[in-house]
C-alpha cells in the first residue's frame, strides 16, 4: 500500500469527522459542502482500492491474507457513501453525528489497512 494515501485518507476523514461533529454541535444537518466533503474522501477511498488491487494483480501480497485486506478495502469504500445517505434520511443534528462517525470508522479502517498490508 502506499502509506502517503493511508494517511491522506484517514486525515482526510478525520478532518471530515471533525467539520460534521462541529455542525452537529451547532445542532445543523448536513448541508452540501459537507456532501463534497464526504465525495472527496470517498475518492481517496475509490482511489486507495484500486491501488491497492493493482498491487495484488502485480503479485504483492498483504501479510495477514489476501481476502481480509479485499474485505477492509471494500468496508473503506463503503463507509462514507452509507454514513451520506443515512445523514439524508436523518435531516437533523443526528445526520451530521452519523457522518462524523462514519469518519472516525474509516480513519480507524485506515489504521487497519496499514496493519494488514504489513505496515
Amino acid at each position: 500500500m502506499l502509506d502517503a494515501l493511508t494517511v491522506a485518507t484517514a486525515v482526510a476523514a478525520l478532518a471530515l469527522a471533525a467539520w460534521c461533529g462541529w455542525a452537529a454541535y451547532r445542532d445543523q444537518p448536513t448541508k452540501d459542502w459537507h456532501f463534497i466533503g464526504m465525495a472527496v474522501v470517498s475518492l481517496l477511498a475509490v482511489i486507495q482500492l484500486v491501488v491497492g488491487i493493482v498491487q495484488l494483480a502485480r503479485g504483492e501480497k498483504p501479510e495477514q491474507g489476501t481476502t481480509i485486506f479485499v474485505a477492509y478495502l471494500l468496508g473503506a469504500l463503503a463507509c462514507i457513501p452509507a454514513a451520506g445517505l443515512m445523514s439524508l434520511t436523518e435531516r437533523s443534528r443526528w445526520g451530521s453525528i452519523t457522518v462524523a462517525a462514519g469518519g472516525i470508522v474509516l480513519a480507524v479502517l485506515e489504521v487497519r489497512l496499514y496493519d494488514i498490508w504489513g505496515g
